[in-house]
């Protein structure tokens, strides 16, 4: 639930692995300026938390020009609509294999699970956020002017924003990406949502999401633009995403919702009982560092770097790993790769604290 104390608003409980922090959410909670989007604040911090595979024929021709049939994992994809109700899955409005519908938010939502199911595939041969071929579930219009997108352990679910400050969230790849990240950590190492080990949760869910995003436009690292949730906010706010993966802490700054506190290096760490620990803010940290491993390394950022995080993420990390035990299994990845993909990893963990500079392989203090 969600208290009121000489702080401000602020949540008791988590709300979901949503895309909106709940620091964001309580300050805006808070706000005078836009009453709408307080109420809709409010309303969202305070809401209740609620296998079949498929394969598709791909026709092609080989250098003897011979037609070769193969056959390939496919998505499974089903859309609801809550109808601004907060009643889960709502009315089935739009399966696999049918055509586009006039809802705008129905069929972003199941552009955005086809674009994160190809990007899993193609980048990791990964079918489906289970490995397996789960089918991807999403809700639309959930309650009424609800301001956040979540992954609840079974399906997406998308608010509308209240339409001051947020805007439909199904536009956004990145956020679509990112929720369904929550499910492939839930499938593998199952990383615990609180302090470290949920920072890492909700960077390595941002990595998901930028890949996808860079993926489907297909962009290079130095190409993309590592912003996590563009376009959400209105065009009433002074920012232009939720996070920026390359330079934390500049992803808004407005006079209601305040600065982005998101941290760039282990200097900046915040220690807080608020935020589940600060996964959202200190999540920063481990994204900066991915970044910029990934723009070293050049090419297209899901087959390098994408593919030495992800073998960390599935190689037996523990639920409970620390930044600096996820960088050793990074690093270790890496250098299996070869010595120069070994060196960038070192460096950009270097570069955000988490290693020593000196370049042992030592976590810092």
């Amino acid at each position: 639930m969600m208290i009121r104390d000489d702080h401000g608003w602020r949540s008791q409980a988590p709300i979901h692995q949503g895309i909106v922090p709940s620091y964001l959410l309580a300050k805006l909670a808070a706000s005078e300026r836009y009453a709408q989007a307080a109420h809709a604040a409010r309303q969202t911090l305070i809401a209740p938390a609620p296998a079949q595979h498929r394969s598709q024929l791909r026709l092609s021709i080989d250098e003897n020009g011979t037609l070769v049939a193969t056959v390939e994992a496919a998505p499974n994809r089903t859309i609801g609509d809550a109808h601004k109700t907060e009643t889960l899955p709502g009315a089935v409005v739009r399966t696999e294999d049918q055509p586009a519908v006039a809802d705008v938010a129905v069929n972003q939502a199941f552009d955005g699970l086809g674009a994160t199911f190809q990007m899993l595939l193609d980048a990791f041969q990964r079918n489906s956020i289970d490995g397996k071929g789960l089918p991807l579930d999403a809700t639309v219009h959930y309650g009424s002017g609800y301001d956040n997108a979540f992954w609840n352990g079974e399906r997406m679910v998308f608010g509308d924003g209240d339409g001051q400050v947020f805007q439909g969230f199904t536009g956004s790849t990145t956020v679509i990406g990112h929720e369904l990240g929550h499910g492939v950590i839930q499938y593998t190492a199952g990383l615990d949502y609180q302090g470290q080990p949920g920072a890492l949760n909700e960077s390595i869910a941002d990595v998901f999401g930028a890949l996808t995003e860079q993926h489907l436009r297909g962009q290079t690292a130095d190409q993309a633009t590592w912003l996590i949730g563009a376009g959400i906010f209105t065009p009433a706010v002074h920012g232009k995403a939720l996070r920026s993966m390359l330079h934390p802490g500049t992803a808004y700054d407005d006079p209601e919702l305040g600065k982005d506190p998101q941290p760039d290096d282990m200097s900046g760490y915040v220690t807080t009982t608020d935020d589940n620990g600060g996964v959202h803010i200190n999540s920063g940290i481990p994204n900066r560092a991915f970044a910029l491993f990934a723009v070293e390394l050049g090419g297209y950022a899901w087959e390098k770097a994408g593919s030495v995080w992800y073998r960390a993420l599935t190689g037996g990390l523990a639920s409970s790993a620390t930044f600096a035990q996820f960088a050793k299994a990074t690093i270790a990845a890496a250098n299996a790769v070869d010595k120069a993909t070994g060196d960038a990893a070192r460096t950009a963990w270097t570069s955000v604290g988490v290693i020593k500079a000196a370049g042992d392989g030592r976590a810092a203090d």
